[in-house]
């Protein structure tokens, strides 16, 4: 039996002459936590878009939950749950009549309707809302309430697109505890996008980059980043210019960039010539304020394979990548 709650194989899509999604293949495993990442403009929402029946399956093939996607919208509809990221709530009305009014459009009877709705408010720590109009929550109520929303139908794949984009650290925490629950108790299958790295790291069952419309990576967050075997030392010093042309010139280290806290060397391979680092250093009489080694980050590894970072809250600059 197959166990893969998301399968893509050979998904191509594009825009005229433009290929905004190239050729991808990937499995999400049912009960996974699964991040797409990408910079602004890869391909990212084109690729939700297909796999939620919003854009048309031009080549390749999507299952999801066992439908696929381009023959069975209706049943992979009923399937998933999604939260968009932006904001799409009626204003006018509350937040009990916002999860009834999307039951009905489901065709989910009163008898089920009404106990899931009281469930997820408490979930999702609105109970004391549910007579209050949207219009007059804050934006991380909203957001809970588009995840109450995205879970109504019992979905067996939940899609969050940027899901705490905007919102304080705490709000964020809290968004994150629901998604946990609903996946560990319900068995839902998360596929979102963030451009909060410790979010993915953090939470994340596999990571999937996309970059141009093509996948460059794919694996858990432990495996990506080792696969990059390079370290990095973190050095800051009496003279942080001067040490810098120093070790340029001494140690061959050729890495080396600035931050708020001092140094940043980047090193090739498992070397860890932290030792070489000091002697160089105390022998031109530079003192050393700190040094730590550190293992490479998600950062890291979206740097080394995109060539750039994420800039968290900027949207796609493309409506169609």
């Amino acid at each position: 039996m197959d166990d893969n709650a998301v399968s893509v194989q050979g998904l191509s899509h594009s825009y005229g002459k433009t290929r905004a999604v190239d050729n991808i293949s990937f499995d999400i495993k049912s009960g996974q936590i699964f991040s797409f990442l990408g910079p602004n403009g890869a391909g990212k929402t084109t690729t939700i878009n297909l796999l939620i029946t919003l854009l048309p399956i031009q080549e390749g093939k999507v299952v999801i939950a066992g439908y696929d996607v381009a023959k069975e919208k209706n049943e992979v509809r009923k399937a998933i749950g999604v939260v968009f990221q932006d904001q799409r709530l009626d204003r006018d009305l509350t937040v009990w009549e916002t999860l009834d009014f999307h039951g009905r459009l489901y065709e989910i009877s009163k008898k089920d309707r009404t106990p899931r709705i009281e469930e997820l408010l408490c979930l999702v720590e609105l109970d004391d809302k549910r007579n209050e109009y949207t219009k007059n929550l804050s934006g991380g109520m909203k957001r809970r309430l588009e995840i109450a929303r995205g879970l109504l139908v019992k979905p067996k794949v939940l899609f969050l697109d940027e899901p705490t984009i905007g919102l304080d650290t705490q709000t964020r925490k809290r968004i994150w505890s629901y998604i946990k629950r609903v996946n560990k108790e319900e068995g839902v299958t998360v596929l979102l996008t963030t451009h909060y790295m410790d979010e993915a790291d953090q939470n994340s069952d596999n990571i999937c980059i996309i970059d141009k419309g093509k996948i460059i990576a794919n694996g858990t967050p432990e495996a990506l980043k080792k696969s990059l075997l390079q370290d990095r030392i973190q050095l800051h010093t009496g003279d942080d210019q001067k040490s810098s042309q120093l070790i340029k010139k001494t140690l061959g280290i050729k890495e080396i960039s600035s931050s708020p806290d001092g140094l940043i060397l980047r090193l090739e391979g498992n070397s860890s010539p932290i030792n070489e680092i000091v002697d160089t250093l105390r022998n031109a009489g530079i003192p050393i304020v700190g040094i730590t080694l550190a293992k490479p980050t998600l950062d890291d590894v979206f740097i080394q394979y995109t060539g750039r970072g994420l800039n968290v809250g900027i949207q796609e600059s493309n409506g169609h990548m």
